[in-house]
């Protein structure tokens, strides 16, 4: 079942109880096989595949009114390795063949943005020529964006307002065909921190808020065991993904005598310029946690997620 990337209205003060995790699904195309041609789809041609899908991606969003995206070297990194293990495994997933979810592959390979993934798959396509699998790239794609409530998780993510930059990973094996559609929200540059440290440790978090229209209006820590890799007949089922239930909230400090509804007075030191810090306590036992940052568009704004920093606990 695909789920949607649920907006709600929420203050300033509940979202951190209210916010629900999102959750992205898969979209498969099947089909009919044909002799090959001469000429196969390479390497080479991916610049001009992913030029076409970029352009084609910004169509769509000035259309729905929406900024356009820029692409993004690291989550074009990300998401080619990510289509490449599915393509050589013959899977369609958000799980890679080493139990990773897509924020803790853009993490660890040194993202600190929020991102989701769309991914695409097209099995016994039916030419292998740069021609006809820029073809296919482009009727995956808009499978995806032609969706319709409420099974429209994959237009949901092409179109969510709050994305700057997107990474497209392309892989072909065989006659299969893999699409990965990564997209970022970049608002927030962040202090570097460990990206590995030993239980019952906590890391001081700290960075900027980089446009001031934006405002800063919690953290939170999600914690989740360490991944390991499934069985390749479960990476073949198609399913969701989301943030971990387990998490622990933070909040901007509020000024002396002032309180939340719970009582508290908040944890994060907020300083000039959009600067912010803030001590996290990490996981007591092994696992992977994950820093989100979240922001709005003013005080009244709609939440959304502004980082996914991961950090192994071991």
């Amino acid at each position: 079942m695909v789920m949607d990337l649920v907006q709600v209205a929420i203050s300033r003060r509940s979202f951190l109880k209210s916010a629900a995790p999102f959750a992205l699904g898969l979209r498969t195309i099947a089909r009919g096989q044909t002799p090959i041609e001469s000429g196969r789809f390479s390497e080479d041609d991916l610049p001009l595949a992913r030029e076409q899908l970029l352009r084609t991606v910004n169509e769509e969003r000035s259309q729905a009114g929406l900024s356009k995206l820029e692409l993004d070297g690291l989550a074009c990194n990300v998401a080619g390795d990510h289509a490449l293990d599915m393509a050589k495994g013959e899977f369609l997933s958000h799980w890679g063949s080493d139990g990773r979810k897509p924020y803790h592959r853009y993490s660890f390979a040194g993202g600190t943005d929020a991102v989701q993934e769309n991914a695409s798959s097209a099995d016994d396509i039916l030419s292998l020529t740069p021609a006809g699998v820029l073809k296919d790239l482009h009727d995956m794609h808009l499978s995806m964006l032609n969706e319709k409530p409420p099974n429209d998780g994959h237009r949901r993510t092409i179109l969510f307002p709050a994305h700057t930059h997107v990474g497209f990973g392309i892989a072909l094996r065989g006659f299969h065909l893999r699409l990965a559609e990564l997209y970022v929200a970049k608002y927030v540059r962040v202090d570097p921190i460990p990206q590995r440290v030993k239980s019952k440790q906590s890391v001081l978090f700290s960075g900027r808020v980089l446009n001031q229209q934006n405002e800063l209006v919690g953290v939170e820590v999600y914690y989740e065991p360490l991944p390991t890799p499934p069985q390749i007949e479960w990476l073949r089922v198609e399913r969701s993904y989301g943030m971990p239930d387990e998490r622990e909230s933070f909040q901007p400090r509020l000024p002396a005598g002032v309180h939340y509804s719970d009582g508290t007075a908040g944890e994060i030191e907020m300083l000039a310029g959009g600067n912010f810090r803030v001590r996290l306590p990490l996981s007591k036992i092994p696992g992977i946690n994950t820093i989100m940052v979240w922001l709005s568009k003013g005080e009244n704004g709609v939440p959304f997620p502004a980082s996914q920093i991961c950090v192994l606990v071991d």
